[in-house]
C-alpha cells in the first residue's frame, strides 16, 4: 500500500513539475515577444513620424512659404518633388511593417520581412539623404544666386551664403542620419535577437 501511495505521490509531483515548466516556458516566450514587439513599435513609430513630418512640409509648410515669399516656382517644384520621392521608401517600409504578425507568422517568415526592410532602409540611407541635400543645394543656388526679385540684403555675399548654407545642410543631414542609424540599428538588433530566441520555441 505504501508503495502505491509513493508512486501516486511521485506521479503527482512529476505532473506538477511538468506543468510548472510549461508555464515558465510560456512566460519566457511572452516576455521575449513583448520585448520584440516593443522594438517593432518603436520602428513603426519612427517611420510614421517621418511620414507625417514629410506630409506637413509638402502640403502645408513649404506651400505657405512659397505663397508668401518671392521664391521661384522652379525652386518650389524641385524641393516638393524631392520630398514626394522621399515618401516612397517610407510608404514601402510601412507596408512591410504592417505585415509583421508575430501571432500568425513563423519566425522564418518574420525574418524574411526584417531582411527586406533592412535592404530598403540601407538603400534609402544613401540616395534619400543625397537627394534631399542636392535639392536644398539647388534651392540655395537658384534663390540666392539667380532670383533678382527676392531683394536680399546681402547682395555682395551671395556666394558665401550659398556655400555656408550648403555646408550646413550636409552637416545636418550627416548628424541626423547618424543619429537615426544608431537608434534604428538598436531596434533592429532587438527584433532580430527576439526572433532568434523565439525560433527555439518552434523547434
Amino acid at each position: 500500500m505504501e508503495l502505491d501511495e509513493l508512486k501516486t505521490s511521485w506521479n503527482a509531483l512529476d505532473k506538477r513539475l511538468a506543468e510548472t515548466e510549461i508555464v515558465n516556458l510560456r512566460v519566457v516566450k511572452e516576455m521575449i515577444q513583448q520585448k520584440t514587439k516593443s522594438a517593432y513599435n518603436g520602428i513603426v513609430g519612427q517611420n510614421l513620424y517621418f511620414f507625417v513630418v514629410n506630409i506637413l512640409i509638402i502640403g502645408v509648410l513649404f506651400p505657405y512659404i512659397y505663397m508668401n515669399t518671392p521664391i521661384r516656382t522652379i525652386s518650389f517644384a524641385i524641393v516638393e518633388a524631392m520630398m514626394i520621392l522621399g515618401l516612397i521608401p517610407i510608404i514601402w517600409k510601412l507596408s512591410l511593417l504592417s505585415k509583421f504578425d508575430m501571432g500568425g507568422m513563423s519566425c522564418n517568415e518574420l525574418s524574411r520581412l526584417v531582411l527586406r526592410y533592412k535592404q530598403i532602409s540601407h538603400q534609402q540611407k544613401y540616395w534619400g539623404i543625397a537627394a534631399v541635400c542636392l535639392a536644398m543645394v539647388a534651392f540655395y543656388i537658384i534663390e540666392l544666386g539667380f532670383n533678382p526679385t527676392a531683394g536680399y540684403a546681402f547682395e555682395a555675399n551671395r556666394v558665401l551664403i550659398v556655400i555656408g548654407l550648403t555646408l550646413f545642410t550636409f552637416a545636418m543631414a550627416f548628424v541626423l542620419g547618424l543619429w537615426q542609424r544608431r537608434r534604428h540599428a538598436q531596434q533592429m538588433q532587438e527584433i532580430e535577437r527576439g526572433l532568434e530566441e523565439l525560433r527555439e520555441f518552434e523547434s
